[in-house]
């Protein structure tokens, strides 16, 4: 069950579905009930909301003539400058069916535009803003160019907290009839991170086998490593045995299937519950964000963490 899923099937209230946001949804709503709304820009990470968000507007401007007055575009994967000059002008230009004087277009993932489609993009919004609003949508303002963000109103989403993130899994679980432990609860909150599209995504994958979800069951699902087995690499490297840390992460990486990624955001993780000197801690921590750099580069995972574990051997001789 996808959040788009979720949003259709239990709809209570459509701003309602945006959990987390509130100053963002009490802005935006001001906005939508005058129906006139300017270009709009959302901005934040990946599962807070941005999409239903922008689908909420559409709907509550023009209610059953919405998908008449609606496009939806992924700049990530239609992201050239004959984008903006082909279908998303041919749009713009024509008129609104029903009371409110423009049409929407939401681009998604706006930050992946090229410079020059963006550019495009500029004019475009200028030249039929009386026709069209634009609703962008972006995990990275920064790489939006300044021009267009000048011509929106901003707003930045924030990751959810957990008991946004607990609120959606009770609705889920009392309409699906599922059980959730507390403790799966919070496994299920950690492995989303505040993603609350993961967060979903993990419940499905759980009760596709049970409708009883537990902390183990979770653990199964969830493809990262284990705090306690990376605990265990890291005792022995610090201990001084570089052989057994690297046969240990081995092990892990090819039976678990943990990519090297994910393994160094375990490692950061439970540098801070090792028993060394606190700037110990942050030389190793400055280390792993310097070699999780090079595996995003190309380099060999098990080379860079083996390279990382000898930092850990270092640092548990006192020579780090």
């Amino acid at each position: 069950m996808t959040s788009e899923i979720w949003t259709e099937k239990y709809r209570p209230s459509l701003f309602s579905e945006v959990v987390g946001q509130d100053e963002i949804i009490k802005r935006v709503q001001g906005l939508v009930n005058t129906l006139n709304i300017p270009h709009l820009l959302f901005a934040g990470p990946a599962g807070t909301g941005k999409s239903t968000l922008a689908l909420i507007v559409v709907k509550e401007l023009f209610k059953d003539t919405w998908k008449d007055n609606y496009l939806e575009l992924n700049a990530s994967d239609e992201r050239g400058i004959n984008i903006v000059r082909e279908k998303v002008k041919t749009f713009a230009r024509t008129k609104a069916l029903g009371s409110v004087p423009f049409k929407i277009i939401f681009l998604d993932e706006a930050d992946a535009l090229t410079t020059e489609a963006q550019q495009a993009l500029r004019r475009t919004m200028e030249n039929y803003s009386s026709t069209c609003r634009f609703i962008l949508s972006c995990n990275y303002s920064t790489k939006v160019i300044d021009p267009i963000q000048s011509r929106c109103a901003i707003f930045r989403f924030k990751l959810l907290e957990k008991k946004d993130v607990e609120k959606v899994m009770n609705i889920i679980a009392e309409k699906e009839k599922l059980t959730i432990t507390p403790e799966a609860v919070e496994e299920i909150y950690e492995a989303s991170e505040g993603d609350c599209r993961r967060c979903i995504n993990l419940i499905q994958a759980t009760s596709s086998v049970s409708p009883s979800i537990s902390k183990a069951l979770v653990s199964t699902m969830v493809s990262e490593a284990k705090p306690k087995d990376i605990k265990v690499v890291l005792d022995y490297a610090l201990s001084g045995d570089f052989e057994t840390a690297k046969e240990k992460l081995l092990d892990i990486m090819l039976k678990e299937s943990i990519s090297g990624q994910d393994v160094i955001k375990a490692m950061q993780k439970e540098i801070w519950n090792l028993q060394v000197e606190p700037d110990i801690k942050v030389k190793l921590t400055e280390k792993t964000g310097e070699i999780e750099f090079r595996i995003v580069e190309g380099s060999d995972p098990f080379i860079q963490l083996q390279a990382l574990l000898a930092s850990f051997v270092l640092a548990g001789l006192g020579k780090q």
